[in-house]
């Protein structure tokens, strides 16, 4: 039996759109890679605070690509790297408004891209 146009456009939504969502976010990771630079700080504590800022991106983009094809590898790595960041708010003692604020902007898009991956994952099942 041949898929109707609206279960075909449902299929590409689901595989395309986290992915578009996965670059997007490790792009704005990357912009946390240049807070470093124009402090007063020696250059060497710059680089190595560029180096640190880039850890994340660079880990993602590793998962990115050694998985390719695995959307339950990438749903399981945005989902703990979205939690990861909310547990690493709550251990830095950041103010529970900052808390907030911090998972709304960073951990909920990785939150989200993790769950549309699942979903991507579970429909190919």
């Amino acid at each position: 039996m041949a898929k109707s146009p609206n279960t075909i456009h449902r299929s590409r939504f689901l595989t395309r759109v986290p992915r578009i969502l996965a670059m997007l976010f490790i792009l704005f990771l990357t912009m946390f890679w240049f807070d470093m630079f124009g402090g007063e700080e020696s250059i060497w504590v710059q680089i190595g605070g560029f180096l640190i800022h880039s850890i994340p991106s660079f880990i993602l983009i590793a998962i990115l690509i050694i998985s390719r094809k695995h959307e339950l590898v990438w749903a399981i790595a945005f989902m703990l790297a979205g939690l990861a960041y909310i547990v690493m708010c709550a251990i830095n003692w950041v103010p529970r408004q900052m808390i907030l604020w911090r998972s709304l902007t960073i951990s909920w898009p990785a939150l989200l891209t993790g769950i549309l991956f699942r979903l991507s994952w579970r429909k190919k099942r």
